[in-house]
């Protein structure tokens, strides 16, 4: 077996993806080779998350998973947010665990696998395991040496581009803070290079990632950073069809940062923007911006302001405190709001937030009750507005065929956590083709190529 090779498992949202890709571009640098088949490379690497105890059980099993088939001469690494957090556990829970390495440290990933091989070889013939290799970094932030890597995810003709790491928020709910450390903007003309380093590639949709895009520049002294950016991608990257925007937070969707996706069709009239609950105890409670008519008011004004713009947004059920007068406060208010797309979680207790002194009173049949209505009721306000684009035509980007049928996403549709569309008949990947809307469902569209 080559020990040049490797095998990564990514866990977690798209910006571990990123990070996970810009390990495989450091080891292939080195001159590492990635192998689909874990049997098949010496070195195992899965990149954690860490977020909530869903997805650490998710993360512990497939270590779990790859430890059972590690063999003498296989090296396994546990990477990302879990170990950033949690690395002593992991490395006692996974016993086969050789290598423990943060999330702020992605960029030293050569460095430990160097420091695994000399342990490996100087215990060889001994019958000896090393100890487990730890490289958890005492750092305030993530690390700002990217050594040169695209800190991008490619899928088919879309990418994921990182704008930004670490979160300087104060949501009482979330570990993000403890695991990425303050916000670390990424300077603004590498971000514009990668932007056409993708073009170059045949990228069409670029889809800005961050924990907070709207924070984005806040360190580096702009005002309204995240306009700027994008104003500056729409020069420099003409010819990329789509631009998207992903985490935004409430309140810090500015008037030029309105102007800039009303002016500039390459930015997709699209916007995330978790905004977790509607009833301003709960948000107060959570750390989150509490004013409501700041919401209604800002909301307004882009829908008028921007032509058939699309909203998602996220919510969490079942935090503690949270009384049925609140709930019924977020039902009201998704039924007033009527987003395009929304998601929802039942709230998951983490020790060490600031929310762990209020415990997780709520009780799970209550949470998953709530969940249910809240999930219900956006099904049906879903299924109507996709009910209304029946007999438009959207242009759709075409990411592959089933069965003489093309599957797409449109201005809508993020990739990987919203809808598609199907396009009757064969249809070219990658292609960006009109398509008339023939039939709706909750989250999905179907239609036919406009002649």
């Amino acid at each position: 077996m080559n020990k040049k090779t490797f095998h990564l498992v990514s866990l977690g949202c798209a910006k571990n993806d990123v990070d996970a890709d810009s390990m495989a571009q450091l080891l292939e640098r080195e001159g590492y080779r990635s192998m689909d088949a874990p049997q098949k490379a010496s070195l195992l690497i899965v990149n954690t998350c860490g977020f909530i105890n869903q997805a650490r059980q998710e993360s512990y099993s497939e270590l779990h998973r790859l430890a059972e088939l590690k063999r003498p001469d296989q090296l396994l690494i546990a990477a990302g947010c879990l170990t950033q957090r949690y690395g002593e556990d992991v490395a006692r829970q996974v016993p086969g665990v050789d290598g423990i390495l943060g999330t702020r440290r992605w960029m030293d990933i050569v460095q430990v696998v160097r420091s695994l091989r000399s342990a490996q070889n100087s215990q060889k013939g001994t019958g000896v395991r090393p100890e487990p290799v730890y490289h958890l970094l005492d750092s305030n932030t993530i690390g700002t040496d990217e050594q040169g890597v695209l800190r991008a995810r490619v899928a088919g003709s879309s990418a994921y581009l990182k704008i930004a790491d670490g979160c300087r928020r104060p949501c009482a709910f979330c570990a993000i803070p403890l695991i990425k450390g303050t916000a670390i903007s990424r300077p603004m003309e590498t971000i514009l290079n990668e932007a056409r380093l993708l073009r170059d590639a045949g990228v069409k949709e670029l889809v800005l990632i961050a924990q907070d895009t709207t924070d984005y520049g806040h360190d580096l002294g702009y005002q309204d950073g995240l306009a700027i950016l994008l104003e500056n991608l729409t020069k420099s990257v003409p010819e990329m069809d789509w631009l998207r925007i992903m985490y935004a937070f409430p309140g810090y969707v500015t008037d030029r940062l309105i102007d800039v996706m009303a002016n500039h069709p390459q930015v997709l009239p699209y916007l995330d923007i978790p905004l977790q609950h509607a009833s301003p105890s709960v948000l107060t409670h959570m750390r989150r911006p509490a004013n409501i008519n700041w919401v209604y008011d800002t909301i307004g004004k882009m829908r008028s302001k921007i032509p058939h713009l699309a909203i998602r947004t996220t919510f969490i059920v079942g935090y503690p405190g949270e009384t049925e007068k609140d709930f019924q406060a977020l039902l009201d208010f998704v039924e007033r709001m009527r987003f395009d797309r929304a998601g929802a979680f039942q709230f998951s207790f983490e020790p060490g937030t600031t929310s762990e002194a209020l415990g997780d009173p709520i009780p799970a049949a209550l949470k998953e009750k709530r969940f249910n209505q809240l999930m219900e009721l956006q099904q049906g306000i879903s299924l109507q507005i996709n009910q209304s684009f029946v007999g438009k035509t959207l242009d759709i980007l075409i990411e592959g065929q089933n069965d003489g049928i093309a599957i797409g996403r449109s201005y809508r549709d993020a990739p990987e956590i919203d809808g598609m569309v199907f396009v009757e008949g064969a249809v070219e990947t990658g292609a960006l083709i009109p398509v008339k809307i023939t039939g709706a469902m909750a989250y999905d569209l179907t239609g036919i190529p406009a002649v």
